[in-house]
């Protein structure tokens, strides 16, 4: 097993749970301690925004991850994809930061004046764009 580089913890900037040789160390549910649902209303495109406040204590070295990327607007898709994450866990980790205060979240915006997103015909000439790509 290869030795794991330098400080670890928060802050540290390298990812303590990961091994060069055997991968993750700590598996999903770990993270999420076994939870699968999220207390917040998040989806994939749930833009992310810390607010400055902390967390009430440490929370994991997940959260803290999250806090870093979060200094701008950020998607829960590409937060998953930073912490190398499933999407449910990233959404479990965002939900303890939500309901702690120390992120804040937005719908994603769609534009009013554009094309509507359940139009058949649309949705149709995507499908056979795609498949004339493939």
């Amino acid at each position: 097993m290869t030795a794991l580089p330098g400080p670890i913890g928060p802050g540290s900037g390298e990812d303590p749970w990961l091994d060069d040789d055997a991968g993750r160390l700590v598996r999903p549910y770990t993270v999420s301690e076994g939870r699968t649902k999220p207390s917040a209303p998040l989806d994939l495109l749930t833009m992310v925004r810390a607010t400055g406040v902390p967390p009430d204590g440490y929370l994991g070295p997940e959260h803290d991850h999250v806090l870093r990327l979060c200094r701008g607007p950020m998607s829960v898709a590409e937060i998953a994809a930073h912490i190398r994450q499933p999407a449910t866990v990233t959404k479990v980790v965002l939900s303890d930061l939500v309901d702690c205060g120390a992120v804040a979240t937005r719908g994603p915006v769609h534009l009013q004046d554009g094309p509507d997103p359940n139009d058949r015909e649309l949705l149709e000439a995507v499908l056979d764009g795609l498949r004339r790509r493939l």
